[in-house]
């Protein structure tokens, strides 16, 4: 499904609270959700209506790209970039599933043609090169087609000379492209490094979980990196960590509020609060850009 096509979608999409008791066979899938912060039993509506928030303990639950953009950007602003590029599958790669195969299924399940949405947008009225990545599409890792189409960003960011805002939701490198993929880690790198030459401003938001290769290149080569409220970002996972080096990580290790006191990154910011967020940076990096 082609992103404008989700936008109307979602205009015409409605939950309707019951009124009375209905058994639990009855409610539809998709009206009610478990928090996993404070176990509680959400309606959708409701979540919805919150930026997918929990209302209670402030949880930021995962959405999509397509949410993502429609959260950030200022209504019908968004341009799309290499709509068509998708990956291919050089290593004919096969481990209990085909690789091509995996690469179907994710297309048909998020409607989107890779693991990271790409574009032009305002913010604020901020003019903006924006990419978006979906945890939906095999993790979001990072493979030809993903690390091409950052690139790429980054290029139209330095053409345009509009700030590039980066959202990030990643697994890491797609290992089924092999060596491949571990080469778009040096390739986002360079273009981010081209980009600051430039002195093109780069915003970089972190979101859960923002992992890997991703966290080891371009993510964290930003001017200004903002991170949501118990985002996990790290390279690898504190449960690899642990048995590495054999002992128990502090409470709340490679959480973004974690890494906000470490210096690694320079805000948590509450989705709800993102898009104004960003707009004030934006504006105080690009002055007189509207």
């Amino acid at each position: 499904m082609p992103i404008s096509d989700w936008f109307k979608a979602r205009e015409q999409r409605r939950y309707t609270a019951p009124t009375t008791t209905v058994s639990v066979a009855d409610v539809p899938d998709g009206v009610w959700v478990r928090c996993e912060g404070c176990k509680r039993t959400l309606y959708m509506g409701d979540l919805e209506r919150s930026e997918m928030v929990c209302p209670s303990c402030g949880k930021h639950h995962d959405i999509t790209a397509p949410e993502r953009l429609a959260l950030l950007i200022d209504e019908g602003t968004f341009a799309e970039m290499d709509a068509d590029l998708s990956s291919g599958d050089p290593l004919d790669f096969t481990s209990g599933k085909a690789y091509a195969d995996q690469v179907v299924a994710a297309q048909e399940r998020t409607g989107l043609p890779e693991a990271i949405v790409t574009g032009t947008a305002s913010i604020g009225g901020h003019r903006v090169v924006i990419g978006v990545m979906d945890f939906r599409f095999i993790g979001a890792s990072m493979g030809s087609a993903v690390g091409e189409k950052i690139a790429r960003a980054f290029e139209m960011a330095a053409t345009l000379r509009h700030p590039l805002v980066m959202v990030t939701a990643s697994g890491g490198a797609r290992m089924q492209e092999g060596m491949l993929s571990l080469m778009q880690m040096a390739k986002t790198s360079a273009a981010a490094a081209r980009l600051a030459e430039m002195r093109v401003p780069y915003v970089a938001v972190l979101t859960n979980p923002t992992m890997g290769g991703v966290t080891a290149s371009f993510a964290t080569l930003a001017d200004v990196i903002i991170a949501e409220p118990g985002a996990l970002i790290g390279f690898a996972g504190p449960r690899l960590v642990e048995q590495t080096i054999r002992k128990s990580l502090p409470k709340g290790f490679q959480t973004a509020e974690a890494l906000l006191e470490h210096g690694m990154i320079d805000m948590v910011v509450d989705r709800r609060e993102l898009a104004s967020t960003l707009a004030l940076v934006l504006g105080y990096l690009q002055p007189g850009d509207e």
